[in-house]
């Protein structure tokens, strides 16, 4: 049994394997404008959250700039005043991709004597939430950012496949089989036409041969 392989794809010269590879060719017709809707999406969503990742670090930049002006007091701050409590989150998806979705950011703020602590220590409690919030929500915002661009490049490698290689290649196997057994079906109908010119071209002969010898007999 003939096998050939056409860019990764392996067929016969028949009938039976011409339907399996037009059926294969024709699911992936149906299925490459879906995938590249969702590429086109995550590519999006990609861009949105690079520009959210990088708001929240300019953001984050200006906020390490204020705790840098006051640096001078930062000597007699109790820095474990303030403390990352809980972080509420939920998943949801974007562009068909499970992303963390960050939902709420509870701090804890310890007593502190407030008529014995400077007052600028209420505008350092401010600091570090502000701070603290804005860093967890960067890291989440990158968590979803890396999913997302994974997900983007694994999209298109399969529109790549789809659309540069497989799609291709089955269009070539078919062409393949198609001409195989145009050919062959030419070859099978000179064949026969051969046969029968021979059948004839005997047939003749032996009339021709009967012919002669009738025509001895009646003479004798």
């Amino acid at each position: 049994m003939h096998y050939e392989l056409c860019i990764m794809i392996k067929f016969q010269y028949n009938k039976t394997s011409l339907q399996q590879i037009e059926k294969n060719l024709k699911m992936r017709q149906r299925t490459l404008p879906i995938i590249k809707n969702k590429e086109t999406a995550l590519r999006l969503e990609v861009k949105r959250s690079k520009e959210e990742a990088e708001a929240l670090e300019q953001k984050l930049q200006q906020q390490i700039g204020g705790y840098e002006s006051m640096y001078a007091l930062w000597g007699e701050f109790d820095t474990s005043l303030v403390s990352l409590k809980d972080v509420q989150l939920d998943v949801k998806k974007v562009a068909g991709v499970r992303v963390p979705v960050l939902n709420n950011i509870e701090l804890d703020v310890k007593p502190f004597g407030l008529f014995s602590a400077p007052k600028w220590y209420f505008d350092g409690i401010n600091l570090l939430q502000g701070l603290a919030k804005t860093a967890v929500e960067r890291e989440f915002v990158l968590a979803k950012l890396g999913l997302l661009d994974h997900a983007r490049r694994k999209t298109t490698q399969k529109v790549n496949l789809f659309e540069k290689v497989q799609i291709p290649g089955y269009q070539e196997a078919i062409r393949k089989i198609k001409r195989f057994m145009e050919d062959e079906e030419n070859l099978s109908k000179s064949s026969q036409k051969i046969l029968k010119s021979l059948q004839e071209a005997r047939k003749k002969k032996e009339e021709e041969e009967d012919s002669s010898a009738r025509k001895e007999a009646v003479a004798v």
